[in-house]
């Protein structure tokens, strides 16, 4: 038997109700600690292969096998979870025990003669550590029970503490997946950033000296360039007879900082083009580092490059004996543009807007702190043994810094009680949460949460779904509990500028990139930023970071979301809707108290025209006021299963949506959804069509394209232009008013005059064919 070793006299330890530490993790529950620090070891057998093996409450880990030296060195810290009781009352015993065997070795049935000695703590006489202290320390012990050396030490260290101690980052954690601790490190908590991603323009300005002789009558001339796995060109120019092709086109590349292996140059070709075949006549490469940046729309000097002739191209050209070709030279502009903001997450969902140039920041406004406190009933997402059991981790993401917690083996209620702070440089950003499955990172849901809803110092802390859209339907995969506090560092005057400020930068407006590459070139961020974060150690997994930016398998289209889009454009418009049935009720005289309001209203604005602004502006002040009181006491950053239409989603609709592109389905099955989206596209096609009807009626008015139309058009506005002229603008607007108003019993059933001369005049819808 081991005698207990008593822990050296420290001050006693603060009273229960006396907080453990004092530590920023003000936001998540404090997890007590029992940490275990093995140093080294001396006076053991030199041909010794030793390991240590520490065992508490239930729950043992070895460290690896021991580095030769003038000791054998190990510096490896471990934690378990503690009873909090555990101060105040007689505690589980820690054994730390030295074997001469290998790490993954079964101690319990080996043989005594492994045993190099041990140690054993009573765990009620730890110490606990207040963290703005140094760390504790380390005290040589001798090793006892031992029968092969005696006077062997071995210099540990334990402690009290939470998971705001320093050493609980890279200690070993007894709720990790693996026991072994090289195994164990890659589940660990990580804060990762993203790579500074540049915006390159290549503009093509023209070719010379391409070729010798004239090519066929129908080729062209492209320039194509290369730059990793983004590969563009350009338009196919003709070649021209008096001099080389021009193009004056620009070619938008994203480009990370620090440049990878591989994808550090710029490779552009010439290519001629005939039919469907493409012949490089010549390349060349430019080097991410020699590339000027500039922060400004300024202009970058261009220069001539030599194109070096290919000998693919001499090989397909020899075979077809239609030209002879050189390499050339050609004439471009590049440059890193660096007052852009190269955006890797979808434009709704953004939380940074700087651009790349770090001169052009602006000071931040404040911080955002989460705390990722746990989750609760999660499904299983894997099978170990013959039951269903998950590796839970969460993933945070604001801006460029990315937050990994560690990952909690098979636990369905898994509490990691982390904290993380990101600096905030504008307040209508969305930072980004999300749980995953260890195996295989499997998402089970996301939260997003706009820091414009949240007030400054306030805690928010709540309990949101995690609800994941699969092909059949909308599935809660468990509830995750977060709490937030953004605190702004800058002055409310300072934060409200923000809110009028743009939010691109201004290299956005002065110069806007094309719609049609902005897409691509998310992608293409996204793609270079989880290519980043899956080289770091431990690697955060491609597919987390794909998933998190929105940049997985693209979707084709979804009725589901057709629907749902419509339903918030009529939910957003219900308030014109009700202004018109509020109109008409009060026309219909339903209300003659209301009607006979609304007269007296129309009077007094009529003759005091410059009370009509002041009363619209009180109006919408006093629906903001009445509902105040009706406002949001807690941020909704998870889905919504009912706006997003996904509780009545039909199962052939999920199935379409989750379809990849191009299509895996029987040809019979993607013709009825084909024949189903031509059917709504017919509706979209006849509502634009009606709209365009109706504007191509307000440019007949004096088209003269109806010549009676027109005539009695203009004689009316010059009529109306002369009795507005003599009688009062006043008079005019209450008699408009009160006819507008008038009771049923004087109002014709059929539609008014100028309605039907408005239904009757041309448009250019005969003319479609």
């Amino acid at each position: 038997m081991l005698r207990q070793v008593p822990v050296p006299a420290l001050a006693p330890p603060p009273p229960p109700e006396a907080p453990v530490e004092r530590s920023k993790h003000d936001l998540v529950d404090k997890m007590p600690y029992l940490f275990v620090r093995v140093v080294r070891a001396r006076g053991l057998p030199a041909g010794a292969h030793p390991h240590v093996r520490v065992a508490a409450g239930g729950r043992h880990a070895s460290t690896r096998e021991a580095r030769r030296g003038a000791f054998f060195e190990w510096d490896q810290t471990f934690a378990f979870v503690r009873d909090p009781g555990a101060t105040d009352s007689p505690g589980p015993t820690l054994e730390v025990s030295v074997w001469d065997l290998p790490p993954d070795a079964d101690v319990s049935d080996a043989d005594d003669r492994h045993f190099l000695g041990g140690l054993c703590f009573d765990t009620a006489d730890v110490h606990a550590r207040d963290p703005p202290d140094g760390p504790l320390a380390t005290q040589w012990y001798r090793l006892e029970g031992g029968r092969r050396l005696a006077g062997a030490d071995l210099m540990v260290a334990t402690w009290a503490g939470t998971q705001a101690d320093e050493a609980f980052a890279d200690a070993w954690k007894a709720d990790s997946p693996a026991s072994s601790v090289a195994a164990a490190a890659a589940s660990r908590a990580k804060v990762y950033v993203s790579p500074k991603l540049w915006l390159l323009r290549l503009t093509v300005i023209e070719a010379q000296d391409t070729l010798t002789a004239p090519p066929p009558r129908d080729a062209g001339i492209a320039v194509r360039g290369t730059l990793g796995f983004q590969s563009l060109k350009t338009r196919t120019a003709p070649v021209a007879r008096n001099g080389g092709p021009s193009w004056n086109e620009d070619l938008l590349f994203v480009a990370a900082e620090p440049h990878a292996d591989g994808d550090d140059c710029l490779v552009i070709s010439l290519e001629v083009r005939h039919g469907k075949d493409a012949f490089p006549v010549g390349s060349a490469s430019i080097s991410l580092a020699t590339i000027e940046r500039r922060v400004d729309d300024r202009k970058v000097a261009s220069k001539w490059i030599d194109l070096l002739p290919s000998d693919e191209a001499m090989k397909k050209v020899g075979k077809k004996a239609a030209m002879h070709m050189h390499g050339g030279r050609l004439h471009v502009r590049v440059c890193l543009d660096g007052g852009y903001h190269v955006a890797d997450e979808q434009p709704y969902a953004s939380s940074d807007f700087r651009p790349s140039a770090r001169q052009l920041w602006r000071p931040p406004i404040g911080v955002v702190e989460l705390g990722i406190v746990g989750c609760k009933g999660l499904l299983p997402m894997r099978t170990a043994d013959g039951k269903g059991c998950t590796d839970a981790y969460a993933v945070a993401k604001y801006g460029p810094k990315w937050a990994r917690t560690r990952t909690i083996s098979d636990s369905f209620d898994p509490a990691w009680n982390e904290q993380y702070t990101w600096p905030v440089y504008d307040p209508c950003t969305l930072p980004d949460g999300a749980k995953d499955a260890a195996a295989f990172s499997r998402p089970m849901g996301k939260v997003r949460i706009r820091l414009s809803t949240l007030e400054s110092g306030r805690v928010y802390r709540g309990v949101y779904p995690l609800i994941m859209m699969l092909p059949t339907g909308a599935k809660r995969m468990g509830d995750v509990e977060l709490a937030i506090r953004f605190a702004a560092s800058a002055s409310a005057l300072d934060v409200l500028h923000m809110y009028g400020r743009p939010a691109l930068p201004p290299m956005h407006h002065l110069r806007p990139i094309p719609a049609a590459s902005r897409d691509a070139l998310r992608l293409s961020a996204a793609r270079i930023s989880a290519a980043h974060l899956a080289r770091s150690e431990p690697p955060l997994r491609r597919e987390a970071a794909t998933w998190m930016l929105d940049a997985a398998e693209p979707r084709g289209f979804s009725m589901r979301k057709l629907r749902a889009n419509w339903t918030r454009a009529v939910a957003a418009l219900s308030w014109v809707s009700d202004a018109a049935r509020w109109a008409e009720d009060t026309r219909s005289w339903r209300n003659p108290t209301a009607t006979a309001l609304a007269h007296a209203v129309l009077v007094l604005l009529a003759w005091h025209p410059d009370l009509v602004v002041p009363t619209l502006t009180l109006h919408v002040a006093a629906v903001g006021v009445w509902k105040y009181r009706r406002r949001p006491r807690a941020p909704a950053p998870h889905p919504c299963v009912r706006a997003s239409m996904a509780e009545a989603a039909d199962r052939e609709e999920l199935d379409e949506e989750f379809d990849a592109i191009p299509s895996s389905r029987p040809p019979e099955v993607v013709r009825a959804r084909y024949d189903r989206a031509r059917m709504v596209g017919a509706r979209l096609q006849a509502m634009v069509g009606d709209v365009a009807t109706q504007a191509e009626r307000l440019q007949a008015l004096v088209s003269w394209r109806d010549p009676r139309a027109t005539g009695v058009f203009v004689a009316l506005c010059v009529f109306v232009a002369m009795a507005l002229y003599v009688v009062p603008i006043k008079v005019v607007a209450v008699v408009a008013g009160f006819y507008y108003l008038r009771h049923p019993m004087f109002r014709d059933r059929m539609p008014a005059p100028a309605i039907n001369f408005f239904r009757r005049l041309p448009s250019m819808s005969e003319r479609i064919m």
